[in-house]
């Protein structure tokens, strides 16, 4: 088990966490909203994230459950913290406060607050997510690196198949097809930075068939 950080008291408690639906039925209009403040089209959005026209469009009519996949470099485009687009109240206390965000067995924890750039999450992914891996791999704008604090990791990046153990890490060209997982029967804690700019892919780990 990762050692938990001493976090100081706050000078106030924080608020208590927003309904999920309620938050992600906000989205959309934020996002269109946004869109029209900065002058941008469509068409010229989907230029800049790599999303096509139409999932944007579905997006901000509320026809299309958002990720964080999509909204990161949605929100790297507009140059805006993520916590704009899911309409997180601003914090007075300049420490980060670390709101947990709920995607099925997934469980995303925002490190930064930074618009733009280089961006930081911890995610815990818990086994069992139900889906066709293959199937669910995404692309976008943009480089990602993940770190495995604990647990075992599943990488997919197009037809590639890797398995990454703790203290393992891996580098890719999100324009590439990619998921990544749980494996086996205990969660996995891994730490993310994604950014708009990044080198060539390193991977440290071996395919599943080099084992």
């Amino acid at each position: 088990m990762s050692p938990r950080a001493h976090r100081p008291a706050l000078p106030e408690p924080a608020p208590p966490p927003a309904d999920t639906d309620t938050v992600l039925a906000g989205v959309g209009p934020r996002l269109r909203a946004l869109r029209k403040e900065r002058g941008a089209t469509l068409a010229g959005l989907s230029a800049a994230t790599g999303i096509s026209v139409s999932t944007l469009s579905r997006l901000e009519s509320g026809n299309r459950r958002p990720s964080l996949e999509l909204l990161l470099p949605i929100a790297a485009a507009h140059d805006v913290p993520l916590d704009r687009l899911v309409g997180a109240p601003p914090a007075g206390d300049p420490r980060v406060r670390l709101e947990p965000i709920e995607q099925g067995n997934r469980t995303v924890i925002p490190l930064s607050r930074r618009p733009g750039g280089l961006q930081a999450f911890k995610w815990v992914l818990r086994p069992g997510e139900g889906c066709d891996p293959v199937e669910e791999q995404r692309t976008h704008e943009g480089y990602e690196w993940l770190y495995v604090i604990s647990g075992r990791l599943r990488l997919l990046l197009g037809e590639h198949d890797f398995e990454l153990g703790e203290g393992e890490a891996a580098e890719f060209d999100t324009r590439l097809p990619h998921w990544f997982g749980a494996i086996g029967d205990h969660p996995a804690e891994v730490l993310s930075l994604f950014g708009p700019q990044g080198e060539r892919m390193h991977v440290r780990a071996r395919p599943k068939s080099a084992r």
